[in-house]
């Protein structure tokens, strides 16, 4: 693992090779498909897409360090990629082997500047986690405070720019992204920066600090970790732990513990949208637990995404129209958004349909559990097809779109049953 992410030729020639592959596979499948139909045609892609894309996560998932990080980041705006590459590479999430402790111990003295023993009271060996650009110890200070130690693979951050490079031109060579060169910039450069965000703890720490300040005058159940900075650097990020339960736990207790759990994480990254401006938007269940009496923890901020004022105006402009059905004020904000490519194009009594399906979790009671909303949706696409290319991602929705559907799952996984509406109307009033 280690020699992989510190070696940047092997890594070169592991996706210079993967490249070499998808673009002969591309081309063979188009000479192949000359004198087929246009149903042939299409089969014959989406069998090449889903080939292509285990190719590219089982490549990068052996990989490990930056490139496995690039693969997850892209897996994260899954909205640009066709639903067979989606589908392959989002099981990047998944957890990755830990590395030896004998190079973890070497990479915190090395950063901290003094032998382990001398830093820690106790250090665990065995990792309480392990993903693609680090890992994560228990440990005790000298004081006795209990903590957690993120720290990250050494030569992780080295490659970076040219691992995001190759994994782009392999996605563009075969064809899958679904977005013109300029969108294209934009995504990838914010991808980027979202990488280069995650590989600096340093940046991590002020965001920490940033919600939990943010949180604490707000709510005192809602807990973000305290940095203790003496004991971190940019690759070092040292944590006071704090306890919690998973999700699958917590969707066991009473209703009314999980009612007020939803609501809480709901308000939370409502509030970081609307109100700081800035949000977690790793929406991913393992970066949150739960206490039972209402309490939520959010860990792992290696992943914030700042909104201009005039972004989040057109968000709430965007929600109240909805509210309102005032279609052309929706599409009017969409296009301030950058999500549409055309005006008027998509049918009204198209539009009102997914309005009610889209509000319907936050506008009166709810079972998040009978998931209505996602089974409705998931039938209104079949109508809405021939018209889905009047909308496109952007960067300024593609995070926020992201996150808001990655909590809704997480009520889901809460089992919570609710009327939210109130929370609603709190992030976002109604014009009067």
């Amino acid at each position: 693992m280690a020699k992989t992410a510190s070696t940047p030729g092997r890594r070169f020639m592991k996706l210079a090779g993967m490249t070499a592959s998808i673009a002969s596979k591309t081309l063979s499948n188009s000479i192949k498909n000359i004198t087929a139909d246009e149903e042939q045609k299409n089969a014959s892609r989406s069998r090449l897409f889903q080939d292509i894309g285990v190719q590219i996560a089982d490549t990068l998932g052996e990989m490990k360090g930056a490139v496995m990080k690039v693969g997850q980041i892209a897996s994260q705006y899954k909205d640009i990629f066709p639903p067979e590459v989606a589908r392959a590479i989002a099981k990047l999430q998944r957890q990755a082997p830990p590395m030896p402790f004998a190079e973890i111990k070497h990479q915190v003295e090395k950063e901290l500047g003094k032998p382990l023993d001398q830093i820690f009271k106790y250090f665990d060996e065995q990792p309480f986690a392990a993903a693609s650009i680090g890992q994560v110890h228990k440990a005790t200070l000298p004081d006795g405070q209990q903590v957690v130690v993120k720290v990250q693979y050494p030569g992780v951050d080295e490659a970076c720019e040219s691992d995001l490079k190759q994994v782009r031109l392999a996605l563009r060579l075969m064809g899958v992204l679904k977005i013109d060169r300029k969108l294209q910039d934009q995504i990838f450069k914010e991808i980027q920066t979202s990488l280069d965000d995650e590989l600096n703890y340093e940046i991590e720490a002020q965001n920490l600090e940033v919600a939990r300040a943010f949180h604490e005058s707000l709510d005192s159940k809602i807990i973000i970790p305290q940095v203790f900075s003496e004991y971190s650097s940019r690759h070092i990020l040292t944590l006071s732990f704090e306890q919690g339960e998973s999700i699958e736990t917590a969707s066991t207790w009473s209703q009314e513990t999980r009612n007020a759990l939803g609501r809480r994480l709901l308000r939370a990254i409502g509030q970081e949208i609307f109100y700081l401006k800035r949000f977690h938007c790793d929406p991913h269940p393992g970066n949150f637990a739960f206490r039972e009496d209402g309490t939520v923890i959010i860990y792992d901020f290696g992943g914030v995404k700042t909104l201009s004022s005039d972004v989040v105006a057109s968000f709430k402009a965007l929600i109240q129209a909805a509210r309102e059905h005032d279609i052309a004020r929706i599409e009017q904000e969409l296009d301030a958004l950058h999500s549409l490519t055309e005006l008027g194009k998509f049918p009204t009594e198209l539009y009102e349909k997914w309005l009610e399906i889209l509000l319907r979790p936050l506008n009166g009671h709810y079972d998040f559990a009978e998931n209505s909303a996602h089974h409705d949706g998931v039938e209104l696409i079949k109508p809405s097809l021939k018209y889905w290319d009047v909308f496109k991602p952007s960067p300024d929705t593609l995070m926020v779109n992201r996150t808001i559907s990655g909590q809704y799952w997480n009520l889901i996984h809460l089992k919570v049953s609710d009327d939210l509406s109130d929370v609603l109307e709190e992030l976002v009033p109604l014009r009067r």
